[in-house]
Formats: structure tokens, C-alpha cells, sequence
């Protein structure tokens, strides 16, 4: 009889378990089981584990072998478990030295010929193996420069099983030549297929959408920058064509770079989703997320057969997530945001397990003001009836809106900005070196607090915490008495007023501050002047 274990991890969205993998051998017919809550592709690797171990060279042990996952209770799925299996078998059948094996986490795929592919979730795996006090992983060769972003872990990247065994046995380690000159085929397990195009995530440089490409639109630009320097989430409306689109697109390009940490907890997603990019294993810049209006409620918050996958949210944690012509999503996506827009994530309940997915993003809503697009336009000549206009605004829900700090219309771009006889405005990288200051003036007022930047603070802390000047709220509160301004909207004007006074580098916000900050949450002018050349003064 002989017996073996080895260890993996199972991914429970962006958080993983580590599994023991136990391999015994007793005599008796040749079988192979496998036990322990195991998936359709989990199940199917008792096949590829046997072809991978004999055409490595290895005997295959012909006796009953019985394979369990612990602790059982925990779902388990994919591919990722092959290289773990192997070894254990390996180990039971005295192969390699079963003590050499006992204290390494796994993960990989294999192929029916022997060679370790890449799986989705690496990042996350190692980081879950190195909190439970693992320190020697490996992985497939392709993902060993996204597992060597965990610190204080020992990383080993194998092409072949034939390779793993010969370091096991300290062997010479053969080498293994390209199967073609061409694209190298083991790199489809880091890409599942449509991923990228179905989340509208964006693949091109930033620096390419610059908002000197911008033509007039001040105020928006202000709130714009606004919107990068606080975390505020923005709705532009206005009719086709005025830009909104545009100053959506380059909001990721004015946000700063991510920290370290941050980019951890980004390329995590991104490496569970499946669109982590070959040759790219740390995100360091702000992702950008544009799904398509068609997008289901799973394809927004995550969801899916089984345990759930990231959605839009997710995979916009830290970025932007941009929905363009909102009012055509359905009602029932859009109110489902409303919930990781207040607590940075979602926490879905499936029968397969209750999966917890970060999502702090900054959202930016895009909306036509009727069906046409026309209505309130200066010679537009819409049609729509009021009935038809006010349920398409409707779409739109107040909870949803109370969430949206910042409210621009973007009206049609006049002639002499469009031919650039008025000027250009700034470039997006002079609007992101002054958000940059913005947001270590923030950092560094709430530096001995659990938030960073001002639309994470609670309302109750700002109110008494960081007072405004004497006389500032005359007009929010004023608004407040009337029922035009919520207790949540009073709080988020605060905030947006506290941004603006950031950009503008004072000590805490004056009335002109809290004015502008209240024009952009309700649209009605308080007599604020606009810079034509930069954010707030």
C-alpha cells in the first residue's frame, strides 16, 4: 500500500482554499476514483493525468488508486488540480520521494503529451497559499511571473511534467523545445475566449486618448477631473454627439497610477476573469470597463452557472466602469448596482456557494435626454411624446441617481471650439498631475482613517470630523428644507465640495466651493464661474 499527498487551491471567486490532494494505492482491480465534491472538468482529470504520466516516461501503477480532495465540503473546479494529482500519484507509487512533495502547492494543467499549461487565477492561488504559511509553489512556466508577484514565496515554473519529476528526483531536467515556431498554443489557458470583447474592457493605451482631443465642454471637463480627484461617480447627458462618450473614454487616462496593492487586488480579478494579458502579470493602471447595453444582470455584478465569475463591476474594481446610453439597460441591471456602489462589493449566493467579489469603481453614466436624443436641443425637433420621454428618463432610478455625486449636461459643442478658434483645453496629463496633488492632499488628511479619498467617507464623519467654513451650507441645507436634496445627497455634496477645495488647494471648502458642488449634483446654476483652463479655482 502506498499513500501521498501534495496540495492545490480551489478558487471561491477571488479567494482560494487550499486542498489537499491524497493519493492512496491499495491492491485490487486497476481503478481510478476520485472523491471529494469534484466538477465535470475535475472529473475528467483522472484521463489526462494518466496519459500525462506515461507519456513522461513514468509507469502508471496498476492498482486500485483512490484520489480525495480535502476538506471535501469545499466546491472544486477546473483544471488547475492536474499537476497536484499527478504528483500524489506519482508519490503513492514511489515514483518521486513522497516527503519532497508533501508541503507543495501545485497548480497547472496538463496536457495528454506531459506539458504543464496555464490556468485562469494564479495570483489568487499563491496569495491564499502564502496567508496559509506555504512557501514553495509550482506553477506552469507562463504564469511564474504572475505567481512571483506574492512575496516571501519560492517559485517554480515547469513546462513538462517530465521536467517536475526530473527536479523532484534531482535529475538532470530535460529540456523541452517549442512545439512550433508559431504562437505558442499554451497560452490559451490564460485567455478565455470572448472575455475581453463581452466586458468591453479596454485593451489600448490610455495615452492615446488624450483630452486635448476635447473640444469645448468646460464644465464637464471640470467635472471630470472632479470625479478622478474624489472617486465620484458622474452622468453626462446630452444629446448625440457632444462628447460624451469621448470624456468617458479618457477618465481612466487622468486617474493615478495604481498602488501596489491595488494592482494585486485588479490583476486578481483579471486573472480569475480569464483576460489577464500574456506577458502582462501586474495591472498598473486604472482599468477601463464599457459593457455593451445589451448586458445581462450576471454580466454586470457576476454570475453564471455554478460559482459565479466576475462581472463588469469586478473587473472595473479600482477603474472606471462606463455605461453608455444607460437608459437602455435594463431597469433591473442598473438598480442591481446600487448596492456595491455603497459597499465597494458584491456578494452573490448561488447554489454552488456565496462568492464575495471586490468592486470599488468610479461610475460614469452616459444618457440621450429622450428616445431621439433631440428633446430640450436648441432646433432639434423632437418628437417624442412627453409620456414616451419621461418614462425613458425614468429608466434612470432616483436611488440610483442619490448615488451620483456629480450631474452635467454636455450640450452640443459650439462652432468656434470645434475649429479650435477658442483654444484647446488642458492634456490629460496636466489634469492628472493635478488630480495626483489633489489626492495626497486627501491621503493625507485621512491618514490615520480607513479611506483615501473623500466619496469613501461616511457622512457622519465629514459633518463633524471636517467641518466646512461658517455659512458654506446655506444653500444645500436650504435645498434639504425644500426637498430638493436628500441626507445623502447633503453628504456627497460635502464631499464633492472637499474634492474641489483639494484641487484648489485649500485648507477646507469656502461657499463657492459648496455652491459649484451643489450646481453639479443638481444642474441648477448657483452662480459659479467655470475656468476655461483648468478645474476648480
Amino acid at each position: 500500500m502506498g499513500f501521498a499527498r501534495a496540495c492545490s487551491v480551489a478558487l471561491v471567486g477571488v479567494e482560494g482554499v487550499v486542498v489537499e490532494v491524497q493519493a492512496d494505492l491499495e491492491p485490487g482491480i486497476a481503478a481510478f476514483t476520485l472523491v471529494g465534491l469534484p466538477d465535470k472538468s475535475l472529473t475528467e482529470s483522472r484521463d489526462r493525468v494518466r496519459a500525462a504520466v506515461v507519456n513522461s516516461g513514468a509507469e502508471w501503477p496498476q492498482k486500485k488508486l483512490t484520489v480525495g480532495l480535502s476538506p471535501a465540503s469545499v466546491p472544486k473546479g477546473g483544471s488547475g488540480f492536474d499537476l497536484a494529482v499527478a504528483c500524489a500519484v506519482l508519490g503513492a507509487a514511489e515514483r518521486v520521494d513522497a516527503r519532497a512533495i508533501a508541503d507543495l502547492v501545485l497548480i497547472g494543467e496538463l496536457g495528454l503529451d506531459g506539458r504543464v499549461r496555464p490556468v485562469r487565477g494564479v495570483l489568487p492561488a499563491v496569495l491564499a497559499a502564502a496567508e496559509a504559511g506555504y512557501r514553495q509553489i509550482v506553477v506552469p512556466e507562463q504564469s511564474a511571473g504572475e505567481a512571483s508577484l506574492v512575496p516571501g514565496v519560492s517559485v517554480l515554473g515547469v513546462r513538462s511534467l517530465r521536467q517536475l519529476i526530473a527536479v523532484l528526483n534531482d535529475e538532470p531536467v530535460p529540456a523541452e523545445e517549442p512545439v512550433s515556431d508559431g504562437p505558442d498554443p499554451m497560452l490559451a489557458g490564460l485567455m478565455v475566449p470572448g472575455a475581453g470583447v463581452g466586458t468591453g474592457l479596454a485593451n489600448c493605451p490610455q495615452g492615446h486618448r488624450d483630452l486635448t482631443d476635447v473640444a469645448g465642454q468646460h464644465l464637464a471637463r471640470t467635472a471630470l477631473e472632479i470625479a478622478a480627484a474624489g472617486g465620484h461617480h458622474l452622468l453626462l447627458s446630452g444629446p448625440p454627439g457632444a462628447g460624451k462618450t469621448m470624456l468617458a473614454e479618457r477618465l481612466a487616462g487622468i486617474l493615478p497610477p495604481l498602488t501596489r496593492r491595488e494592482s494585486l487586488e485588479v490583476t486578481a480579478v483579471h486573472s480569475v476573469a480569464g483576460i489577464l494579458p500574456p506577458g502582462q502579470p501586474l495591472v498598473r493602471r486604472a482599468p477601463y470597463c464599457a459593457p455593451h447595453h445589451s448586458a445581462t444582470m450576471p454580466a454586470l455584478v457576476g454570475g453564471g452557472n455554478g460559482l459565479p465569475r466576475p462581472g463588469a463591476v469586478s473587473l472595473a474594481h479600482r477603474g472606471v466602469l462606463f455605461l453608455d446610453e444607460a437608459p437602455e439597460f435594463t431597469v433591473k441591471a442598473l438598480d442591481a448596482l446600487r448596492q456595491p456602489l455603497e459597499s465597494g462589493q458584491v456578494v452573490i449566493a448561488r447554489s454552488g456557494g456565496v462568492v464575495r467579489l471586490p468592486a470599488r469603481f468610479l461610475m460614469v453614466l452616459a444618457a440621450n435626454p429622450c428616445p431621439c436624443g433631440r428633446h430640450s436641443a436648441q432646433g432639434g425637433g423632437c418628437e417624442c411624446p412627453p409620456a414616451v420621454i419621461r418614462r425613458y428618463q425614468a429608466r434612470l432610478s432616483g436611488p440610483l441617481l442619490d448615488r451620483v455625486d456629480l450631474r452635467v449636461r454636455v450640450d452640443p459643442v459650439h462652432r468656434a471650439d470645434l475649429m479650435g478658434q477658442g483654444g484647446r483645453g488642458e492634456s490629460s496629463a496636466a489634469v492628472a498631475d493635478r488630480v495626483q496633488q489633489a489626492r495626497s492632499r486627501a491621503a493625507d488628511r485621512l491618514d490615520d482613517t480607513p479611506w483615501t479619498v473623500n466619496s469613501e467617507i461616511p457622512g457622519h464623519e465629514l459633518r463633524t470630523r471636517w467641518p466646512v467654513e461658517p455659512g458654506a451650507l446655506t444653500g444645500p441645507e436650504r435645498d434639504m428644507e425644500r426637498g430638493l436634496l436628500t441626507a445623502r445627497g447633503l453628504d456627497r455634496v460635502l464631499r464633492v465640495a472637499w474634492t474641489i477645495a483639494d484641487l484648489a488647494g485649500r485648507d477646507r471648502p469656502e461657499p463657492r466651493d459648496v455652491d459649484l458642488a451643489l450646481e453639479l449634483r443638481t444642474g441648477v446654476p448657483r452662480g459659479t464661474t467655470i475656468p476655461t483652463g483648468g478645474g476648480p479655482r
